[in-house]
């Protein structure tokens, strides 16, 4: 993913959207894996303040992060893939 920052964009947009469509297990997998492949779990450690054995816990399938320690990690990476993330609502109705 190091040496494809458009795949490693794109997982981030896909863990985003899977967050909020109802698919947390699978988007908290995803952001592991991009942990581990960009920021690394000790470095989001210290910039979420948080353990990291902690982190590793909340970022597996049965894992249940806060908002604010999901708001950290969404952070960290955005900053380490320097993009940023927009989220549009759409209309279900035709």
């Amino acid at each position: 993913m190091q040496s494809d920052p458009e795949f490693a964009t794109a997982l981030l947009d896909e863990a985003a959207y899977l967050m909020l469509n109802g698919e947390p297990e699978t988007a908290r997998l995803i952001l592991r894996d991009l942990v581990n492949a960009t920021v690394g779990f000790e470095q989001l450690a210290v910039e979420a303040n948080k353990p990291s054995k902690s982190l590793h816990r909340m970022l597996s399938a049965k894992g249940n992060p806060t908002m604010d320690s999901l708001n950290a990690i969404f952070s960290a990476l955005r900053k380490k893939l320097n993009v940023d993330i927009q989220v549009h609502a759409v209309s279900t109705s035709g």
